[in-house]
């Protein structure tokens, strides 16, 4: 369990955190929202998959949209992208860019960037999540994940103890390149563990990891 002096600590330095980087960044925030809004003139957040957060409760994470609307429902019901299911299935949910038909060109920017994951910061805000933590997965993918690895509740109920993150542990330790059973065990481990030095370690290695594009599945 986390002592809750270091909780209490964390959470503050999420609000001050994100609250700054918002006032920073919120240009840049304005300026994308715009070109992802006048690609399609469609909506400028994912609308799903909900994530899970602490406890399990489920939350919708911003995120900007780099896909075509109902991305994640077209995938999986659409006999237009039958092929492009096989890939995504076969790799833990994901695809390169250059194999999604279902991502836009201002989409691909955003990826390559990663800042399509900046409106995170409003979750951290919110309460939703943490600047550090374990990455917030969705029910289809912990659904797939329990079928092969019943034994793997104990994991995520170890990881649901805390709130998830913007960067953590995963990423910096080589994101997709890990697989979705030992990125839960590696979550786990995080969980069980929380305090300042390792956020710190984590948290400062992100930016060398986001430039260097490590791990990334592209």
């Amino acid at each position: 369990m986390l002592k809750m002096s270091y909780r209490r600590i964390k959470r503050i330095l999420d609000i001050v955190f994100s609250f700054l980087l918002l006032i920073i960044l919120s240009p840049i925030l304005l300026l994308v929202s715009f070109l992802v809004w006048i690609t399609d003139r469609n909506e400028v957040f994912v609308k799903e998959p909900l994530r899970l957060g602490m406890k399990g409760k489920e939350f919708k994470m911003y995120k900007f949209r780099t896909m075509i609307p109902n991305a994640h429902e077209e995938i999986q019901n659409n006999p237009k992208y039958s092929e492009s299911k096989e890939m995504w299935l076969k790799h833990d949910g994901k695809l390169k860019i250059s194999e999604d038909p279902r991502i836009t060109w201002i989409g691909k920017m955003l990826r390559k960037t990663d800042m399509d994951e900046l409106p995170q910061l409003f979750n951290v805000l919110k309460g939703d999540m943490s600047i550090v933590g374990p990455r917030p997965m969705y029910q289809g993918e912990i659904k797939r994940y329990l079928s092969k690895n019943a034994e793997g509740r104990r994991y995520l109920k170890r990881i649901s103890r805390v709130r998830p993150g913007i960067t953590g542990l995963w990423q910096v330790s080589g994101r997709n390149n890990i697989k979705f059973k030992d990125r839960v065990i590696l979550e786990a481990r995080y969980a069980s563990r929380v305090n300042f030095r390792e956020d710190m370690k984590i948290f400062l290695n992100t930016p060398w990891v986001v430039l260097t594009r490590r791990g990334v599945y592209e």
